[in-house]
């Protein structure tokens, strides 16, 4: 499932399956027929990655007036996703990679920082794809704030 691509616009969406809440199978055909946004973050329940569900929970109508799914994926298991979700009520679906297949297809496994210590582990990153499941937009190192309502713009834009 790995790309060969060189830079996020030649990324192509490559056959996977992995679960998402509530006790749903994702592939890359769920993807197809409508713009999607894959953002990946580190970990359920932490302070950036909550904020960051929230801002694309808040802006979810809109995301779906432009065609668009949105689907968060983490390496957290479906029952850690599930409790998130229901506990922030998020509107879309979250996706347990806890393989990290749609991670490291998406490049998004980077050697991080804590403490001192040195992991490897999720660098948080978004993608907006188009119906043929091409990338037309990337986000690396995000920042939280704002970041949904550029992914919006950018939406709207295409």
């Amino acid at each position: 499932m790995d790309f060969a691509a060189q830079t996020d616009q030649q990324l192509r969406l490559q056959t996977f399956s992995l679960p998402a809440t509530p006790d749903q199978v994702i592939s890359e055909q769920t993807l197809l027929g409508q713009h999607t946004v894959l953002y990946f973050y580190p970990k359920d329940n932490t302070p950036g990655c909550t904020q960051q569900g929230q801002d694309f929970r808040d802006l979810y109508p809109a995301f779906v007036k432009q065609n668009c799914h949105v689907y968060g994926v983490s390496k957290d298991s479906l029952k850690q996703h599930q409790s998130f979700k229901e506990k922030y009520n998020f509107p879309f679906e979250l996706i347990s990679d806890p393989e990290e297949k749609l991670c490291k297809a998406f490049k998004v496994i980077k050697l991080k920082k804590n403490f001192g210590k040195e992991y490897m582990g999720i660098e948080r990153s978004t993608f907006l794809l188009n119906p043929q499941g091409d990338v037309i937009a990337s986000w690396r190192k995000v920042r939280v704030p704002n970041h949904a309502q550029d992914v919006l713009k950018k939406l709207t834009q295409v």
